[in-house]
């Protein structure tokens, strides 16, 4: 695990998230959830399980009339 420094996650020209020190996971950027504008949000039906992370719940990222399916 690195804790990396400001990190700014963006879609469509809306900000998604923004944090001073996200984690990053295999390459992946964690941001802690009051960090994330849920108004770009919409729960997903999607899930999947990782045996040393547990089970992950996705979210749709909508802006406007775009979406961008399981991308949360």
């Amino acid at each position: 695990m690195v804790v990396m420094r400001m990190a700014t996650a963006t879609w469509g020209g809306k900000v998604i998230a923004e944090c001073e020190q996200p984690i990053e996971v295999e390459g992946n950027l964690y941001f802690p959830p009051e960090s994330v504008n849920r108004e770009c949000l919409r729960a997903s039906s999607t899930r999947t399980r990782c045996p040393w992370k547990g089970e992950a719940h996705y979210y749709d990222i909508v802006v406007g009339d775009e979406v961008n399916p399981d991308a949360a």
